[in-house]
């Protein structure tokens, strides 16, 4: 199962994030894909298009802002409504963290692309930070399509991935993560499970048989549905991952 969240960046915020839809499609192939389509940030209905306040409405929910969709095995749907909370997340697992990074407007070789750049000192006529060559000769007679120059840097898709879970607040729906959060303050990001850390070593070791290697050490089984208001109540409100760093005036055993 993989396992979404929409939240907002700072430590990780989720705002009334809610099922929408469980989706299933099947390929030419017959091969089958599911999906589970959250819902995030409660919107006007007057500012909501008459089709996604049909969808809306037929899911139950208030209008969102945010509408995306996270493939998941085929016994993962969740039930349409349900409200997930930040405990979704365990503290201690990796996450990707996906939103758009920090625009930086029209910039050069040597910012956006790490060029050298030229000689500093002698020969260059003010021309330090310039490109230098781009093309070749008469033949072929022209710049290849996708040579690195100057242009727009930033403003697009970026995942960072395999940040570990800290700390999850669930009387805040905080999720505290170690690492760098790409884009502006109270942007919208995406959180779900890393895909090199979890998912691939999960898949792996189950294609083996390894079914005691699929989910974490000293984690036997995951209650269904994950990270819902209802299991929140069970729960105390802060949870923190277990530190890997040792102090040096605690005596060892």
């Amino acid at each position: 199962m993989g396992r979404p969240w929409c939240a907002r960046s700072g430590h990780g915020i989720a705002e009334n994030c809610q099922v929408t839809k469980n989706i299933v499609h099947v390929r030419p192939d017959r091969t089958e894909y599911h999906a589970v389509q959250l819902g995030a940030s409660d919107r006007p209905k007057r500012t909501t298009t008459h089709q996604m306040r049909g969808h809306f409405r037929k899911a139950r929910v208030k209008p969102k802002y945010i509408v995306k969709e996270f493939p998941v095995t085929p016994d993962a749907h969740v039930p349409v409504g349900t409200t997930l909370s930040a405990i979704h997340f365990v503290p201690g697992q990796f996450v990707d963290v996906i939103a758009d990074s920090i625009g930086k407007g029209f910039q050069g070789t040597m910012k956006r692309w790490n060029f050298k750049g030229l000689r500093a000192s002698h020969g260059v006529s003010v021309s330090h930070r310039s490109a230098g060559a781009t093309g070749q000769h008469q033949d072929p007679g022209r710049v290849w399509p996708g040579k690195k120059m100057a242009g727009r840097l930033g403003g697009e898709r970026t995942t960072v991935q395999n940040l570990p879970v800290v700390r999850v607040d669930t009387s805040l729906d905080l999720i505290f993560v170690k690492g760098a959060v790409p884009g502006v303050d109270d942007a919208h990001v995406l959180v779900r499970d890393a895909k090199k850390k979890m998912l691939c070593l999960a898949n792996a070791n189950q294609a083996k048989g390894l079914y005691e290697s699929v989910l974490p050490k000293g984690v036997d089984d995951l209650p269904f549905p994950a990270g819902t208001k209802e299991m929140v109540q069970s729960l105390p409100p802060v949870i923190e991952a277990p530190s890997k760093r040792s102090s040096p005036f605690i005596p060892r055993e």
